[in-house]
């Protein structure tokens, strides 16, 4: 875990490629390329690139009738934004009829840093998940991004994947492979299964380490797919470990600890921790300062990780 990468970087690299690949791809943007990484595709792709403006609303109606028509189109902006502003047009739109829009949001999460908690997107991945058929994808790095961003344009029907906006640490290598609902042990242990998703992926790593020096055997199971999720994987660790934590960039609830703690309640109920932020919005700060402020590093991985043993 050395290089460091933002996922909406890969995703703007991926994006140029497939555009190379596959004359069906097209990419949507509210007028956010430069941050969102999609002006690359602009730039190389001219023609099947449409800026709609600050009205995201339009769209997404503007990628349904794109998907109508044959074409594969990727429809960014900001998390807050598409989850936002757009969430009824996703329903109608996409979700409902099953249409086959990619919605790749940015700048997701509290790392969003000093544009503050309007900008921050903490309950996206609640929203989305609530959809009936949406399928939502929160990738650990960039290589990963690249994988799944490659999965999503094979696969039919609607999909949110949210990505951030600063760079974080490389867990995957560069031939990354990603398979939708699938998830990844990256660690193995006995104790305990940290339960993570995006940049938490990293820190359990962290944490996983930190606890073995303490003699705490910690498994690290990635999800980067929120859903559907992979309930084998999340029961396995729940039968065979006794204890899980969870970490997300976002709220504990409705995103990765609110789908774990129903997955478990129903198939091997055991104690869980949450990482998260805790029903309450962002503020305005540096990335580092917000990750420490809501406890999201690997110390506080680590205690919660203490906490769960003791009500084993």
């Amino acid at each position: 875990m050395t290089e460091m990468i933002a996922t909406r970087d890969a995703y703007g690299q991926t994006l140029v490629e497939l555009g190379r690949e596959n004359a069906r791809v097209v990419v949507l943007d509210a007028d956010l390329s430069g941050s969102t990484k999609t002006g690359a595709f602009a730039k190389a792709y001219p023609e099947r690139f449409f800026n709609a403006g600050i009205a995201e609303a339009n769209m997404v109606g503007m990628a349904a009738g794109l998907a109508a028509g044959g074409m594969i189109p990727f429809a960014s902006t900001f998390a807050v934004f598409a989850a936002g502003r757009a969430f009824e047009q996703i329903r109608q739109s996409l979700a409902y009829p099953r249409m086959n829009v990619k919605i790749v949001a940015t700048h997701g999460g509290i790392t969003v840093g000093e544009d503050g908690g309007s900008h921050q997107s903490v309950e996206d991945l609640a929203i989305m998940r609530a959809l009936p058929g949406m399928t939502v994808l929160c990738p650990a790095d960039g290589p990963e991004t690249v994988a799944a961003i490659r999965a999503v344009a094979q696969f039919q029907g609607p999909v949110y994947v949210r990505l951030g906006r600063n760079k974080v640490a490389t867990v995957f290598p560069a031939t990354a492979e990603y398979a939708i609902g699938r998830g990844q042990v990256l660690r193995f242990g006995s104790d305990l299964t940290f339960v993570t998703t995006g940049l938490m992926t990293a820190m359990a790593l962290t944490a996983a380490a930190i606890l073995q020096e303490e003699k705490i055997s910690a498994r690290v199971l990635h999800l980067g797919t929120i859903k559907p999720l992979d309930r084998e994987l999340v029961l396995q660790a729940a039968r065979e470990t006794g204890a899980l934590v969870t970490a997300e960039e976002h709220s504990i609830i409705g995103g990765l600890g609110g789908a774990v703690c129903e997955t478990v309640a129903e198939g091997c109920p055991v104690p869980v921790e949450r990482v998260g932020l805790r029903d309450v919005f962002g503020q305005s700060g540096t990335a580092d300062e917000l990750l420490t402020y809501y406890g999201l590093t690997p110390a506080h991985l680590v205690e919660a990780a203490e906490r769960v043993l003791k009500r084993k």
